[in-house]
């Protein structure tokens, strides 16, 4: 399946992009070393089908209000791993799938238009299925894995991005203590106001 055969799109997506974002390519899909693991969404499997499932759990139909069927996620994981833009990850902790994620190309998507955008930075969102790893750390660990692994994954990436919705205080506060610096809080959309965090490439 490519592009060119679906109508498929997303709309935080910017299509219209410079030759340099195109020479970035897409996003990598980084190698963790601990008890999180990541890999593709397999459009063609059971995953859409898991998907669904979590994704009418109240706690993601609240925060992600994507509660689409497993044709839906066909067709997203199909557009996304086709072309540049986005990844769509499964991840695991400690070989069980528990939740969700996305890296992105920030130059590619609606929140390059409130920096400075490199043309390989990187971005991600995370959903975590399973409640019972919320509130315990975890989580916030897995994000600053996750950053870490982008960084190696593609020695041109400047910063990582991450933008919550501006009321989810409990991601907002595991970001500033993992190192992200709380830019602000945008309105990108008429429904959709985020707080976007960047964690600079460490010194080397």
């Amino acid at each position: 399946m490519t592009i060119e055969q679906t109508t498929y799109a997303i709309a935080r997506e910017i299509v219209d992009v410079s030759d340099a974002v195109v020479a970035a390519g897409p996003p990598p899909i980084p190698t963790l070393h601990g008890d999180f693991s990541l890999r593709a969404v397999d459009p063609s499997g059971d995953d859409p089908v898991m998907l669904q499932e979590w994704f009418a759990r109240p706690h993601l139909a609240a925060t992600w209000e994507q509660e689409w069927d497993a044709a839906r996620w066909i067709d997203d994981a199909s557009y996304r791993l086709a072309g540049d833009y986005s990844r769509p990850i499964i991840f695991s902790y400690k070989g069980i799938d528990v939740g969700y994620l996305e890296t992105y190309r920030v130059a590619r998507d609606e929140i390059a238009r409130l920096y400075d955008v490199h043309p390989h930075d990187l971005g991600f969102h995370v959903a975590t299925a399973d409640t019972e790893l919320l509130g315990r750390g975890l989580v916030s660990g897995l994000l600053r894995e996750l950053a870490d692994g982008m960084f190696v994954a593609d020695p041109a990436c400047r910063r990582v991005a991450a933008e919550p919705a501006s009321n989810n205080a409990p991601i907002r506060r595991a970001l500033t203590k993992r190192g992200w610096r709380d830019v602000g809080e945008f309105q990108v959309r008429p429904e959709r106001r985020i707080a976007l965090h960047l964690l600079e490439r460490p010194s080397s």
